[in-house]
This record gives C-alpha cells, sequence and structure tokens, in this order.
C-alpha cells in the first residue's frame, strides 16, 4: 500500500476524498464499475453524455490513483476491461449513498433517471 502513500496536507477529510475520486465523470465511472467489470465500449454506452477523451482521460486518473484496474487480453483488438481494485471497492458503502440520495432527490424533485439499456451480450460482467 506504500504506491498509494499521499504527503500532501488537507484541511477535511472530504478534500482528500474528492481530490483522489475526482468530479463528475469519474464517480459515474465508478458507480459503473461497482456492478462489475465493463469493457470500454460498455462503458461508453452506460455513460453517452461523456465525449470519448473526457472518458479515457477519467480511467486513466481512476487507475493512477489505485482505484480501478485495467485488464487487456492483448488480441488483435485488444479488449480491455476495467474493474475495481480493493481500494476503489471500499468506495461502494459511498456509491451507494450517492445512488440513493438521487433517487430519493428525484422523488422529492420529480427529476427523471433514464438509465442507458445496455445490448445483450455488451455489459461485459
Amino acid at each position: 500500500m506504500s504506491d498509494l502513500m499521499d504527503q500532501q496536507q488537507y484541511n477535511c477529510a472530504v478534500e482528500l476524498t474528492l481530490s483522489v475520486i475526482g468530479g463528475k465523470w469519474a464517480t459515474i465511472v465508478l458507480a459503473h464499475l461497482k456492478e462489475g467489470v465493463h469493457r470500454y465500449g460498455a462503458l461508453r454506452r452506460r455513460i453517452p453524455a461523456v465525449s470519448e477523451k473526457v472518458l479515457v482521460q477519467r480511467l486513466r486518473g481512476l487507475e493512477v490513483s489505485g482505484l480501478i484496474s485495467r485488464h487487456s487480453d492483448g488480441g488483435n483488438p485488444p479488449s480491455v476491461e476495467y474493474r475495481l481494485t480493493p481500494e476503489g471497492e471500499s468506495l461502494i458503502p459511498i456509491l451507494e449513498a450517492l445512488h440513493a440520495w438521487g433517487e430519493q432527490r428525484a422523488r422529492r424533485t420529480g427529476a427523471r433517471i433514464a438509465p442507458v439499456a445496455e445490448a445483450a451480450g455488451g455489459g461485459g460482467r
């Protein structure tokens, strides 16, 4: 775990948490990966509003932070899968709390939540 050592000083634990998990898109990627292993294409389909460039940047950042791992079969073209690491799995209760709060907020405000339907066999789980 020494490769996860962070020498920066934070003024609040939430500041540290947000510096690691990042913003909107990284958190959404983590939320999808908490459900299981996903290929890049499946993540792209499940998060249609994110650009390909930003998705790649967030995946790389989460990998550098030690929250996700990337596995490639080395084929041509390679099949790449992403999954939570044990450090990433430690965020599952937080991600579940965010999900529950979002559902409750949607009920209170009338906001609509419409997950993208995954094509058969495309989930990579």
